[in-house]
């Protein structure tokens, strides 16, 4: 997480216009009557934007004007699919924002970096998965659940430097040629948390998963000849 000072008041600017369209946009792929109507989807709902605040806010604070913390959207985009994941994540960000843990003006910046960029890379490398069409579980809990967290934080710890190194306002640390090192040791925990998760949710709540193909994966194995 990003706080406004460090960032430009273009990047600030550039990433609310960015991402209002993204909120509008996930707002309108919603089904709302069914989440109106169904009283379990509301509670997985809420359940999921209290347990993702909470994580977010178990984190590390640095001096100088960045957080560190887990993201678990891949869980949470597995769990809600997309549109829901995308207002979940903007959700908890308001609650951080209501305790004073993240500055309204960079809410567009890391709402584009924490939930946007992540909420990507789970649904693309879920749709590459359904395309295939697998029958083997481990296929959907490794390649939808461990790699895109994992992918994430590739993709998404280099774009926020990238982004305060174009701004040229905070003072990059001298290990940062070493940072290759460090970004492995983040990778694996994000991987393991999320991957865990949808273990579990496989296991024992598989109706929770929006894109888990039920019958597909559960299914009793075929045999030929009946016998």
């Amino acid at each position: 997480m990003i706080s406004a000072p460090v960032l430009s008041a273009a990047s600030l600017s550039i990433g609310w216009l960015a991402y209002l369209p993204l909120l509008a946009w996930a707002a309108s792929r919603t089904r709302w009557i069914e989440l109106c109507a169904d009283r379990r989807r509301q509670h997985l709902l809420f359940g999921t934007v209290f347990c993702l605040f909470a994580l977010w806010l178990v984190r590390r604070d640095f001096d100088t004007g960045v957080s560190y913390h887990f993201l678990g959207m891949t869980a949470v985009t597995l769990l809600l699919d997309w549109p829901l994941a995308v207002l979940g994540g903007f959700m908890a960000q308001l609650g951080l924002l209501a305790l004073g843990r993240q500055d309204l003006a960079a809410l567009g910046v890391n709402g584009l970096l924490l939930v946007g960029l992540p909420v990507l890379i789970t649904e693309a490398c879920a749709n590459v998965v359904e395309r295939t069409q697998p029958r083997n579980l481990f296929v959907y809990i490794f390649c939808s659940g461990f790699f895109p967290a994992a992918l994430t934080v590739l993709i998404c710890v280099p774009a926020a430097l990238g982004l305060l190194w174009l701004d040229g306002r905070f003072a990059m640390p001298e290990w940062l040629s070493d940072f290759i090192g460090y970004l492995w040791l983040m990778m694996f925990p994000e991987a393991f948390i999320n991957g865990m998760l949808i273990s579990a949710l496989v296991v024992f709540c598989p109706d929770w998963l929006e894109t888990f193909n039920r019958t597909r994966y559960l299914q009793a194995p075929w045999k030929d000849g009946g016998g």
